[in-house]
């Protein structure tokens, strides 16, 4: 469901399957223990492997960008599914989360 890996000062997290209210504190848990650990300047969200998205999703993105606010860090998101991005534009989540190739 999550991988990760260290790409300079950026912390890359690859999510896979639904990012939905069933997995959505088991996610958030594990990301926020990795930006505790790594203490990355930049996280990026790889969400390729994301079929589905619900508001649950959009809570653990504005809570880790909140996160990475505080400590001076900027966060990102990629390779969103038309579906996926679709729920980031109405949410509004693209005035505050960058988005990257």
């Amino acid at each position: 469901m999550l991988k990760h890996r260290k790409q300079g000062d950026a912390l890359v997290v690859c999510l896979e399957g639904e990012l939905d209210h069933h997995c959505a504190q088991i996610v958030r848990q594990e990301m926020d223990r990795l930006i505790e650990e790594e203490r990355p300047q930049r996280l990026i969200v790889d969400m390729q492997g994301v079929s589905f998205m619900d508001s649950s999703g959009i809570g653990v993105l504005i809570g880790r960008y909140r996160t990475l606010s505080r400590c001076g860090g900027r966060m990102a998101v990629c390779n969103m599914s038309p579906h996926v991005e679709r729920i980031f534009q109405l949410s509004g989540l693209q005035r505050i989360i960058e988005k990257v190739r």
